[in-house]
Order: C-alpha cells, then structure tokens, then sequence
C-alpha cells in the first residue's frame, strides 16, 4: 500500500483563485493502484479525457487539513498528461459543509510502488 502526501486546493464559489490547503494525506490499496492502471489502459485505447474512479473512504485512509472538515464524497479522476500521454490521477470531492471543490495536485499512477 502507497501512502501519498500531496497539496492540496479548494475552489470555493466567489473566490477567484484555488485556495491552496495544507497537505492532504492518503493511501493507496493494492486493489486500487490495479484500478488506477487499468483506467490508465482504458483512456489510451478510448481517447476518453477522463475517467472517474469510486474511492472507498475505508481503504483510503483519508487526512484532511482541520479546515476541510468532512467530504460529501470522493473520487479519483484519472487523464492522461498532454505531454506524455502518461496516466495521472488526483483526489477529487466536495466539501460537506459548503459544497465547495476540494482537490488534490496530480500523482502520475506509474509513480505508485
């Protein structure tokens, strides 16, 4: 299992920019890095921008900075970097208390042990 520590932003409504927030720390299952890969697969041969990953608050072992509080929900958005084409990965959700984005920098998936 991958632990990740990673920046993380909120984007609330009204405010112009990302509001960047302490670090956001999390881990990564075995199950879950196979899913990351196989998303990863599946962008490549679809030519899809994007794909959306259910994320099991369980295995995930999430550690939100104090001013994030809780998440209403959360989930992996993989792509492939415009670059490289490398498959890369961020946490997504939304803050229970506002709604507002919160979202983590990109980790590219073969970076994962």
């Amino acid at each position: 299992m991958d632990t990740l520590t990673v920046e993380g932003w909120c984007d609330q409504s009204g405010v112009d920019k990302p509001v960047p927030l302490e670090k956001i720390r999390f881990h990564i299952s075995a199950v879950c890095h196979r899913e990351l890969e196989a998303a990863e697969e599946e962008l490549r041969k679809t030519q899809a921008p994007e794909k959306f990953i259910e994320v099991d608050m369980a295995a995930l072992e999430l550690e939100l900075p104090a001013t994030v509080g809780r998440l209403s929900d959360c989930r992996f958005r993989v792509y492939l970097g415009a670059l490289d084409s490398r498959g890369q990965f961020h946490l997504v959700g939304h803050r229970a208390s506002d709604n507002a984005l919160v979202y983590t920098n990109p980790v590219m998936v073969d970076q994962l042990g």
